[in-house]
């Protein structure tokens, strides 16, 4: 009777689990909680990717810290993978169930004091997609050429350094990496806002500092990324 009755309370936490995770604020939570993971790893790989200004040195030895411990790369990517492929899924789960429950579109076109940034999240974050399959293809998986993988430096050590001048110092590439980064900027300064809001920790009180400093890390990103292949360009890196 016990190992039924424990059986019958998996079950129903269970159903209570799954219940809530299709429930539209539990997806509201869970897009809430994935987008700011993800917008912690954007400032980390961003913090990463800025020690490019520091020299070879630096940046090659950055990169082997992290390469030279599989289990920590490893984990961290599988972690990273699932918190966006949930994100991504969840904010399609929505926009589908608001088309459903509002099936008409509103009068004017648009929604009554909607942002730019917010009726265009979901087609940004398709095309934040397609430029994150690129970049990994580009400078992790080496598909695009694979002889960036090839690179070493005088420490043997894989030369991140020479790969990122070789690849943005091609035009189209840089355009397109900053024309994504000023897409993700937008994304950014509606998301987190939002995820603060489905949290429950925006208010009427709280409303303008978050929009505020959401939309100034936005920026942050943006200067941060972009200044990279920028700077590639001008020669200021070489």
């Amino acid at each position: 009777m016990e190992l039924v009755a424990a059986n019958s309370d998996r079950w129903s936490g269970r159903n209570a689990f799954f219940a809530y995770y299709n429930s539209t604020i539990g997806k509201k939570y869970i897009m809430a909680f994935t987008g700011v993971g993800l917008f912690g790893f954007v400032l980390i790989h961003m913090l990463g990717n800025l020690q490019m200004f520091l020299g070879r040195e630096a940046v090659n030895g950055y990169a082997h810290f992290i390469k030279s411990r599989p289990s920590l790369l490893w984990g961290s990517r599988l972690a990273l993978l699932c918190i966006f492929v949930l994100h991504i899924v969840t904010a399609i789960q929505l926009v589908r169930r608001n088309r459903t429950a509002r099936p008409n579109r509103y009068a004017e076109g648009k929604p009554f004091k909607a942002s730019f940034a917010s009726r265009t999240l979901i087609m940004s974050g398709l095309i934040i997609l397609a430029f994150v399959v690129y970049h990994l293809m580009h400078f992790t998986f080496g598909t695009i050429d694979p002889s960036f993988l090839q690179l070493k430096d005088a420490n043997n050590h894989h030369d991140v350094y020479t790969m990122t001048l070789l690849g943005f110092r091609r035009p189209a590439v840089s355009a397109f990496y900053i024309a994504s980064m000023a897409l993700l900027c937008l994304h950014l300064s509606h998301g987190v806002s939002s995820s603060f809001q489905s949290l429950g920790l925006k208010n009427r009180s709280t409303e303008v500092l978050i929009d505020r400093v959401s939309k100034f890390f936005a920026v942050v990103v943006f200067l941060g990324n972009s200044s990279m292949p920028l700077a590639v360009l001008a020669g200021i890196v070489r």
